[in-house]
């Protein structure tokens, strides 16, 4: 799943996991409050797959990134899922309530595109090749 409201955010990830190879169907939400029906499969969304990974951007309109990791950490059914917090705040207070929520991994997201590459191709080496994951 990929939360982010910036459509060449959006683009930009998907094109990065397609360059490192991986074949990832994303569930996308551009804003917090649609985040938080599909994973909590409510209204229009009752059908959605629960996601096995997330990516979070924390500066969403309305309902922040903060309120919808909250929300994840708080699930029984959701907590597991892998959430990496992807965003452009790199302020301290925002890194810490995140660990405090139990986000799995923060990242600032880079500014150049050769860079984001390297980051993307890091996190899928990671999460799908070495991590071992728990079961859906």
């Amino acid at each position: 799943m990929l939360v982010d409201d910036n459509p060449g955010d959006i683009h930009l990830t998907q094109e990065a996991f397609r360059e490192c190879g991986l074949q990832a169907h994303f569930v996308v939400a551009m804003q917090g409050e649609e985040a938080m029906q599909i994973l909590s499969r409510t209204g229009v969304h009752a059908e959605s797959p629960i996601p096995d990974f997330i990516l979070l951007d924390l500066n969403l309109p309305k309902v922040d990134g903060r309120e919808v990791l909250a929300h994840i950490k708080r699930s029984e059914t959701l907590r597991r899922i892998p959430t990496v917090i992807l965003t452009t705040s790199n302020r301290r207070q925002d890194i810490e309530y995140c660990y405090s929520l139990f986000a799995n991994t923060y990242i600032v997201k880079p500014v150049q595109w050769d860079q984001f590459v390297i980051l993307v191709r890091t996190l899928c080496q990671y999460w799908f090749n070495t991590a071992s994951l728990p079961s859906a």
